[in-house]
């Protein structure tokens, strides 16, 4: 087997244990792994506007709020407009999205959590960098992604010329 080929094995591994958990996730709180890092994020920042957890968790703007609109479907998020600026809107849990938040477990693997913190500090570094040249050799770099991964079905695209 080429290296590349064992690279590549091994990337799908990932892959395959992230979207297991993701559905493992889902099945126990009924949040996906990008609804959860949102509702963290507006628990961390209370009234917090989209484009800040959208620049915060590396999401555009209007993924965000996609997100946001089935969160406030379920009663877990509030939007206030601001009485000072019009144009300002707030981003608040309500007292469930608080309770889901306090009750939901991580968003990735906690054994995954726990072995990276105990790399040293040049070895967590020399891990980030090579996940994120194999982004950029892969033209993935300027891809929409939360910290999280949420594995569905992908769809191949006619590379451009």
């Amino acid at each position: 087997m080429q290296k590349y080929e064992e690279l590549l094995v091994s990337l799908r591994k990932v892959t395959r244990a992230i979207g297991i958990y993701s559905k493992k996730l889902s099945k126990e709180s009924g949040l996906t792994s990008p609804q959860l890092i949102v509702l963290k994020e507006i628990d961390q920042h209370d009234g917090c506007m989209v484009k800040d957890i959208a620049h915060s968790i590396n999401l555009s703007s209007a993924t965000v709020t996609s997100i946001l609109d089935r969160l406030e479907a379920r009663n877990y998020v509030i939007r206030e407009r601001s009485v000072t600026d019009k144009r300002r809107v707030g981003l608040y849990l309500t007292e469930q999205g608080k309770t889901v938040v306090k009750d939901a477990p991580r968003p990735l693997q906690t054994h995954f959590i726990d072995r990276f913190e105990k790399l040293e500090e040049w070895e967590q570094t020399q891990l980030v960098s090579t996940m994120q040249r194999i982004a950029y050799m892969m033209d993935a770099e300027n891809l929409d992604a939360a910290p999280m991964l949420e594995v569905g079905v992908l769809q191949e695209v006619a590379p451009t010329e």
